[in-house]
């Protein structure tokens, strides 16, 4: 419902009605404005499932007497147009569903094929640079939006695979009016929790700059051995969004962590924790401790990987520093980067 306002403002000022609203999707980013179309425009009905019903109820919307309830497969005629209803169960809520239009191939896909992100003025996905300036938030939407269920968007993207679908407009970011498929393959890679390329990702979480200093080193090492995409982030300034996202696009992750009240750092809990609400799998990691008393993080670290995550191994090398590096851990830094490269192969 995006565009809703917009288009109720320009009918209501050319004095034409409004039949019918189709809500695909109830979250209040996208319907919050649908009592203020009503309002207006007493004669139109609301199209939609019932439990998206049963959630504008629990909201505060009063369309008992204006619904009208549509199921998987059913269909309904705008005049020149017909469309298709397609539920889209837990993409990334329950009651969310697609509308495809038959007539002109155009899917409005709720919240599937979406993005974080400001248009700018372009409203299309060939307007943009989108490898260079979108495939990032792209992602970073997927992954914290939709990441938990990616058995559902397997499933709706099965229910596409078999139509001909000549656009997708979505409730996020551009409109997308060519090379779908590249599009589709993001979603096909995102929701069965592959990695999208061969790379490190090193997530440091450190208190005096000591481990943070590690992850520096680990990376350096990593360039030298030939094994340049690597990706560095102190867990303690960005945000998690942005640290799930890239998880998700790398096929390891090493994790540099000081061990607090022997406990792991709260800020690298708090990641591991995203990582596992949000379902990633199929990760190969490394792990970098450190203490200056009682260490304790990698072994915890191991434990919530091994427990916790699916389908992910942790590599036999890791590097245990007493407060800070020395030159007694060179073996270890050049063992763990060994492994993390030969597990690539």
């Amino acid at each position: 419902m995006g565009c809703v306002r917009k288009v109720t403002e320009d009918l209501y000022w050319v004095g034409a009605d409004l039949d019918y609203l189709v809500v695909n999707h109830m979250e209040p980013d996208h319907a919050a404005s649908m009592e203020e179309v009503l309002i207006r425009y007493p004669n139109c009905k609301v199209i939609s499932n019932e439990k998206a019903f049963m959630f504008m109820h629990q909201f505060g919307f009063d369309v008992e007497d204006r619904k009208e309830v549509v199921k998987e497969g059913d269909t309904k005629c705008f005049g020149k147009h017909t469309v298709t209803f397609v539920s889209a169960e837990m993409v990334h809520w329950p009651e969310a569903m697609v509308t495809f239009d038959t007539t002109n191939g155009v899917l409005f896909s709720a919240d599937a094929f979406g993005s974080f992100g400001s248009l700018d003025g372009k409203l299309f996905n060939d307007e943009v640079n989108f490898d260079r300036d979108w495939i990032d938030d792209a992602r970073r939407y997927f992954t914290n939006i939709v990441g938990k269920y990616g058995s559902f968007v397997q499933r709706l993207l099965k229910k596409a695979s078999g139509v001909p679908i000549q656009m997708f407009c979505p409730l996020h970011g551009p409109v997308w009016r060519t090379n779908l498929e590249y599009f589709i393959d993001k979603h096909d890679k995102w929701s069965r929790y592959e990695p999208e390329e061969k790379g490190v990702l090193i997530a440091y979480a450190s208190m005096y700059g000591n481990t943070e200093a590690a992850a520096q080193k680990l990376a350096a090492k990593l360039c030298e051995k030939g094994m340049t995409n690597v990706a560095l982030y102190d867990v303690s300034e960005t945000h998690v969004s942005y640290l799930v996202s890239e998880a998700f696009k790398y096929s390891h992750i090493v994790l540099a962590s000081v061990t607090y009240n022997l406990n792991i750092y709260s800020v690298m809990y708090d990641f591991l924790h995203h990582l596992k609400l949000l379902n990633l799998q199929k990760r190969t990691f490394g792990i970098i401790e450190n203490g200056t008393w009682a260490i304790k993080s990698g072994t915890l670290m191991k434990n919530f990987i091994e427990q916790e995550l699916k389908e992910c191994n942790v590599l036999g090398s890791q590097v245990c520093i007493n407060s800070s590096a020395r030159e007694s851990n060179v073996v270890e830094f050049e063992a763990l980067a060994d492994a993390l490269i030969d597990s690539m192969k």
